[in-house]
């Protein structure tokens, strides 16, 4: 028995069998201690805040299992609602409606149940997310040796499963999937494949607000995939060649076209963000200077944690092509439009970078470099993970 299933397991690809060993792994290991942390401070007086209170009391009302309710927070309850919704109904456009579409649909032969739907599709995107990163990893840090590239790609592999918030891929919110389908439009776009690329851009434009923007970095990759130059006739080579890239932005357009359809208003994601959690637009810059110089210790140390992001990304562009270093700090200025004046989900929304994990990869092949790099990554995770679960989830979402 033992060795029929020893041939069956070699049988399936090395990046199938890493990404679900690592997934398996970290999923355990953060339930156990999520378990551990929510008996903890079930009893701490003061906790939770009387604004986290009320989710506390959402999450009570789903489930009596902390292990199951634990992956569920403040817009994961909204985007079971909009999983409820009867198809075509949506009417509030307060999200993108992806992740609550994909879910509807999986909660069909779930006997309707949304919240396990969202958990499931989250999760399935996570193992898709890390079996798309090795793949992904194995070209971009191409040395020519086969077992090192992919010691390489593992060691990618894991150190975006070590990222500091990366325990919210395991949660009922869009990160799983949005990275999933940003590493795999890439990982095509790297293999030159711009239809296909282009298709998963234009749904990555339709899972969260700042999906379109993708289509930037993309362009930039297509200018090192193409060998036309600058000469006159290069123009129409690059518009035969990545015409697809304009899918990206489509995805977005489609969904405006939607709020239009249904409200009779292109701007209603924008309408509904503004009127439901007073969110304003504005210039990057003021996000990062107001954080470093009047806010309080916990946005200044969210703006120093994207900062951080961002200056990495540009050290690492000797390392992987430009467009990886555009993406990352194009994606993280993004985030950082959203006022006033910083806001609260930054944390989080730097988990898109996962170009960052290859940069680690890269620069720790001593596996000293490696080992102390993982703990202090693993370190940090574990101080938010605590802060997420001791219902101080405001600090991360």
């Amino acid at each position: 028995m033992g060795e029929r299933c020893a041939r069956w397991a070699a049988r399936v690809p090395p990046h199938w069998r890493y990404a679900l060993l690592l997934f398996a792994l970290s999923r355990a290991a953060l339930s156990v201690l999520g378990v551990l942390v929510l008996q903890a401070f079930g009893s701490v007086p003061g906790l939770p805040s009387a604004d986290d209170a009320v989710m506390r009391q959402d999450k009570a009302a789903m489930s009596s299992h902390a292990w199951y309710s634990m992956w569920f927070a403040w817009d994961s309850f909204l985007y079971r609602k909009l999983a409820e919704v009867p198809w075509g109904g949506w009417e509030h456009f307060g999200f993108p409606l992806l992740y609550p579409v994909l879910a509807k649909a999986v909660a069909v032969p779930l006997g309707g149940n949304t919240e396990l739907a969202l958990l499931l599709v989250g999760n399935a995107a996570y193992v898709l997310l890390l079996a798309y990163l090795y793949r992904w990893s194995l070209l971009v840090l191409n040395d020519g040796d086969d077992e090192h590239d992919h010691e390489s790609a593992r060691r990618s592999t894991r150190f975006l499963v070590l990222m500091p918030t990366a325990f919210l891929f395991h949660a009922a919110l869009t990160e799983a999937l949005f990275v999933c389908l940003a590493v795999a439009a890439f990982y095509h776009a790297e293999r030159r494949q711009w239809l296909l690329a282009g298709v998963l851009g234009y749904f990555l434009a339709l899972s969260r607000s700042v999906g379109f923007l993708v289509v930037v970095p993309l362009a930039v990759l297509l200018l090192r995939e193409q060998t036309y130059g600058f000469r006159p006739k290069a123009l129409a080579a690059y518009v035969r060649a990545g015409w697809p890239l304009l899918l990206v932005p489509a995805g977005w357009l489609t969904f405006m076209a939607y709020s239009r359809w249904r409200v009779g208003d292109w701007f209603a994601y924008q309408h509904e963000q503004r009127l439901g959690w007073h969110i304003e637009m504005q210039s990057p810059l003021r996000t990062i200077w107001h954080g470093l110089t009047g806010a309080g210790p916990l946005d200044r140390t969210r703006v120093c944690f994207a900062l951080a992001v961002v200056i990495l990304a540009v050290a690492g562009v000797r390392r992987l092509h430009p467009a990886y270093a555009v993406y990352t700090v194009v994606l993280v200025l993004a985030s950082m439009t959203i006022g006033a004046p910083v806001y609260k989900s930054l944390l989080r929304y730097l988990l898109v970078a996962f170009p960052l994990a290859a940069l680690f990869a890269a620069w720790t092949a001593r596996r000293g470099a490696e080992t102390a790099l993982a703990v202090l990554l693993a370190l940090v995770q574990g101080v938010l993970f605590v802060l997420w679960l001791a219902y101080w989830t405001h600090t991360i979402i």
